[in-house]
């Protein structure tokens, strides 16, 4: 089986923007790939995912424990 990978990198310049939140500057998908995220997701949950969607998954959701991390820390700086 080939196993494909996608660098969560490769996400950033298009698929990230930063969102003024309470007065906080937080990491955030863009529409277009927090609707792409929420495809994938339904696919996976019907077993039809092919195996570069699978790699696609696998990249936003570690961009996505990242950016979580990240805000949380600026939220903590508060």
């Amino acid at each position: 089986m080939i196993k494909v990978v996608i660098s969560p990198q490769s996400l950033l310049e298009t698929g990230i923007k930063v969102e003024k939140v309470d007065n906080l500057r937080l990491f955030k998908f863009t529409d277009e790939l927090q609707f792409h995220l929420e495809d994938l997701l339904e696919k996976n949950k019907t077993g039809s995912l092919t195996l570069e969607e699978e790699a696609e998954l696998n990249a936003i959701r570690e961009l996505d424990r990242i950016f979580t991390y990240l805000n949380s820390l600026l939220v903590a700086q508060q």
